[in-house]
């Protein structure tokens, strides 16, 4: 079976997703839409599809599956709609800002039965996935604390901030859904501190640049979580699981894995320079997994629940942030 993919949204991260759906032998992308055609027309030149409207894509017989890399605040009506057109669906993260509205598109979901996946793709880095193997595999032993640092080159522009739910719903959703891919337990309580270090500009438009969190399950195990929007040296991107019996971690990639050894020093190359290069093989083992719940009818993994569950830690973190406490997830999630 070849999946006829949709492409909802042509720009940096709709270029990802249309290289991974090309570069699969079971998938096919036959159409794009975004609102700027200079956009559309680029993923379409590149990559031989149609260019079409949202209304063409949901009433074409030759789409099977639609992948959603619009603005957020589209996302949930999005999903609704392609849901009842009776298309697969996959969307970047978040569903939604509200937890109310992402609630109610869960529902539509289950009622059409549609498969739907959110685009969590730390979840399918090779280096990421090994550590999770090797918690599977009893390797550490159990778990017992998580530290995750996750650092962004630079700030994205103001007029991205201002849409984008903040740094905690933005950036550290990624980090709140690997703790729970690597606790093995559902957090319950967050704490969270933040700061505005990198750009004044940031605070006045009452967001933050630097924040770190603590989760905390039921047993007691930890998650740290290091989120900054500066790091001079390249895209930080690293994690690492203490066990009862050891620990296993994942350093950061660079393009080349050389060092250089001389009379002056030890020197290896610059990380990568983002998400784009840095997580390349997990965009296309996302899709990949996406084409195969697909073709055998399964639920797919990371789920909407997955994302509902992301997003409440976030909005937990905002609580906690405001308030200076400790916040339970129930507080926020019901």
């Amino acid at each position: 079976m070849t999946v006829k993919f949709g492409l909802l949204g042509a720009g940096r991260i709709g270029k990802v997703h249309a290289r991974a759906i090309s570069g699969n032998a079971d998938a096919q992308l036959v159409a794009v839409a975004d609102a700027f055609a200079e956009a559309a027309n680029a993923v379409a030149g590149a990559y031989g599809c149609a260019v079409r409207t949202v209304e063409e894509v949901e009433a074409a017989s030759d789409v099977d599956a639609v992948v959603i890399c619009t603005p957020t605040d589209t996302h949930a009506d999005l999903i609704e709609r392609f849901a009842r057109a009776g298309k697969a669906v996959f969307c970047e993260k978040p569903i939604d800002l509200d937890l109310g509205r992402v609630k109610a598109c869960l529902k539509v979901v289950e009622e059409t039965g549609t498969t739907l996946m959110v685009g969590f793709n730390r979840r399918f880095d090779p280096h990421f996935s090994a550590v999770r193997a090797a918690i599977d595999e009893g390797r550490i032993g159990k778990v017992e604390m998580v530290q995750i640092t996750s650092r962004d080159p630079g700030p994205p522009p103001a007029t991205y901030i201002r849409s984008s739910g903040g740094i905690l719903r933005d950036m550290t959703i990624h980090d709140f859904d690997m703790a729970r891919f690597l606790l093995g337990e559902e957090p319950e309580t967050v704490f969270a501190v933040g700061s505005v270090l990198v750009d004044p500009e940031i605070g006045e438009l009452g967001d933050h640049d630097s924040v770190s969190v603590v989760l905390t399950t039921a047993s007691g195990r930890q998650c740290s979580i290091s989120n900054s929007r500066r790091a001079t040296y390249g895209y930080d991107q690293r994690i690492e699981v203490l066990g009862e019996k050891g620990a296993v971690s994942a350093e950061n990639q660079r393009p080349v894995s050389i060092e250089i050894a001389t009379g002056e020093g030890f020197t290896r190359p610059p990380l990568h320079d983002f998400f784009m290069t840095r997580y390349t093989e997990a965009y296309a083992a996302e899709m990949a997994a996406f084409i195969d719940a697909i073709g055998g009818g399964r639920a797919a993994s990371p789920s909407g629940e997955d994302g509902l569950k992301a997003l409440a830690l976030a909005d937990a973190a905002y609580r906690s942030l405001k308030e200076g406490r400790s916040v339970k997830v129930s507080e926020v999630l019901g």
